[in-house]
């Protein structure tokens, strides 16, 4: 019997692939396991297709179909690798077109630059230890705004953020006065970007100085040294501007708050997180935090 063979090696294997392989469904398995009558009905191709576009359209076209089958299987829905990518290709459903990386930082100034003392290493082993931060240019009918943002390396959560017209010191403080007032962060941070003008200034440098946290600077020319950051403006783009008129600076806020916000920080799978949210990877790392200290 398919049941009993899947429990068999459900030991050796990944249940849903068991049941994938058998074509059978994990619910019908687990009401067999319960001593119930298992289900044997199972989504036809025809079925597997709507839901598929219906979270491709509600997620934006934001996976293709790695990060498509872990969210159908956080759906509840048993979800075979093979059959997803299948449907997904026959029917032109992929995810948004990436494009190529675009340098923006003007570094032609006379202000004082930090050493990378970042160096590269993008996985600190808590939260509030390195955060990173740069801006990016937004076009809309209205005119240019201008998005900064500060990024925890640890869960990859996008912790302050400021959007405006103007590319100014400001912009730049703004989010990381966000980002402070949101994690009170202990001396000795790290903050690393760019050697723009605006991290380079005295004021901004000056608010570095007061929340007592440490600056790190990329190299010249040099943007994998500040490559998470990058990424995330490359993820956000795909995702939410490239191929969609914005009319107004209303409109490319309203965007930026509901990807930040409501999508990235608590929803989008990130590979580098195991396929969990910035919020779930945070989530599962003070359980533990807590397990620890009640031994």
């Amino acid at each position: 019997m398919k049941y009993a063979w899947i429990d068999q090696n459900a030991k050796h294997f990944e249940l849903h692939e068991l049941c994938c392989v058998l074509e059978v469904s994990i619910s019908g398995y687990r009401s067999w396991k319960r001593g119930g009558s298992p289900e044997r009905k199972r989504l036809t191709d025809a079925q597997m297709l709507a839901l598929i576009q219906a979270i491709h359209a509600e997620l934006k076209g934001a996976y293709g179909s790695p990060r498509m089958v872990r969210e159908l299987r956080a759906r509840g829905m048993s979800a075979c690798k093979t059959r997803v990518e299948r449907l997904m290709r026959d029917h032109g459903i992929r995810a948004r077109h990436k494009r190529r990386y675009r340098v923006t930082t003007d570094s032609r100034h006379g202000l004082p630059v930090a050493t990378n003392l970042l160096k590269r290493k993008f996985k600190p082993a808590a939260p509030n230890q390195v955060w990173t931060s740069d801006i990016t240019y937004l076009w809309t009918d209205e005119g240019w705004l201008y998005l900064a943002i500060v990024l925890d390396l640890f869960n990859r959560e996008v912790v302050g953020w400021s959007i405006k017209p103007r590319m100014t010191a400001d912009l730049a403080i703004d989010a990381l006065t966000m980002a402070w007032f949101r994690r009170r962060p202990g001396p000795g941070l790290l903050l690393h970007s760019d050697r723009g003008s605006q991290y380079a200034s005295s004021v901004f440098q000056e608010k570095l100085n007061a929340y007592e946290m440490r600056c790190s600077m990329s190299r010249k020319g040099n943007c994998w040294d500040n490559a998470p950051t990058e990424s995330w403006f490359n993820s956000f783009k795909n995702e939410r501007i490239h191929g969609v008129r914005y009319k107004t600076h209303a409109q490319m806020k309203a965007a930026s708050f509901d990807y930040i916000e409501a999508f990235y920080n608590r929803q989008r799978q990130h590979s580098t997180l195991g396929y969990q949210s910035p919020a779930q990877y945070m989530q599962h790392w003070q359980v533990k935090q807590q397990q620890i200290q009640a031994v």
